[in-house]
């Protein structure tokens, strides 16, 4: 979901450094649709490298604020269900930077025990971007364990066009709080990743280092820590 989050918080940064002038601020609503040979977050698969669809709605004023929600499936992953995840922040521009702040909720339907909530922020410059995710709540089955208060995910990334070709080149640390805790072992991890997307169509490469004894994602798949490739193709619509 981050991913496409991030691309739409870009967006709405570049319309408000066009119309920062304006008196009125006008409002967009806005959805996507997308169908994936695998859901991967983060760098695991988060469904059990399953194919899974996707989509959300998005609410956006150029005063810089936004609302949205995300849905997806999860495929054969232990967590079944569906993911619902629900945000709100602001982007704005000051000076050559842009940025991102706000809020998002991540809700399991099969398993809202391990619903849990972060406070985001992220800055872009040029191509290159960087940012955190902080988690604020988590539900009970998340307690003593992954996902807890004070997990923090830190990431950055280069978004370019290579002539007709959109690359994004990405890396992220999940930084556990309970990481070594409460007989939870070593949960932390990193990865590193690539896409290359033309008219809808994506093709990316992910590499995280989990493997199956992590207590936090290992279980959801087998070879977590195994080169995986992703296939997608995505819609955006304008409904306002």
């Amino acid at each position: 979901m981050t991913m496409r989050k991030s691309t739409k918080a870009l967006l709405f940064s570049a319309a408000i450094a066009t119309t920062v002038c304006s008196g009125i601020a006008s409002a967009e609503l806005t959805a996507n649709a997308s169908a994936l040979s695998n859901y991967i977050f983060r760098g695991p698969t988060y469904s059990g490298d399953s194919a899974v669809v996707q989509g959300g709605i998005d609410w956006s004023n150029d005063s810089g604020a936004y609302v949205g929600t995300w849905v997806s499936t999860l495929g054969s992953a232990g967590l079944g269900g569906n993911e619902i995840d629900f945000y709100s922040g602001y982007a704005g521009k000051a000076g050559k930077f842009t940025y991102d702040i706000g809020v998002l909720t991540y809700q399991y339907t099969s398993s809202p025990e391990f619903n849990y909530t972060e406070a985001y922020f992220s800055t872009t410059y040029n191509i290159f971007t960087i940012g955190a995710n902080y988690t604020i709540d988590a539900a009970s089955g998340n307690k003593n364990a992954a996902f807890d208060q004070g997990d923090v995910y830190l990431f950055a990334s280069a978004d370019f066009n290579a002539g007709p070709v959109d690359v994004s080149i990405y890396a992220g640390s999940y930084n556990y709080s309970n990481d070594g805790d409460y007989g939870n072992g070593d949960i932390s991890y990193a990865h590193v990743g690539a896409s290359l997307s033309k008219d809808g169509f994506s093709f990316a490469i992910d590499k995280s280092d989990v493997d199956e004894s992590n207590a936090a994602v290992g279980g959801l798949a087998a070879n977590m820590n195994a080169v995986r490739f992703t296939i997608s193709y995505s819609l955006d619509f304008e409904l306002k």
